[in-house]
């Protein structure tokens, strides 16, 4: 896993790469106490053919607040998420 940090802002970017390998995954589902027959559906995915694969999520408002110099994120939020801002 890893994370891009910027100055004032914080994490910018979360990315990791899944597990591909079937073994060590139903040994980790089972390390942590999961229920495997749960996941039959996500080990399946893994049986039947897959590729080492990544990917990463950006905080697109996080970006534009550093790209602008804002001081505070709700300042460059496009829709804003508070009570005030949204009919219920």
């Amino acid at each position: 896993a890893m994370d891009v940090l910027l100055p004032t802002v914080g994490e910018i970017i979360g990315g990791s790469q899944r597990e591909e390998r079937l073994d060590v995954l139903e040994a980790r589902i089972r390390d942590i106490g999961m229920t495997p027959e749960d996941y039959w559906w996500y080990c399946d995915l893994r049986r039947f053919g897959t590729v080492p694969h990544a990917g990463f999520g950006l905080g697109f408002e996080r970006m534009v607040r550093f790209c602008t110099g804002m001081g505070n994120i709700r300042d460059v939020i496009p829709f804003p998420r508070t009570p005030q801002s949204a009919e219920f």
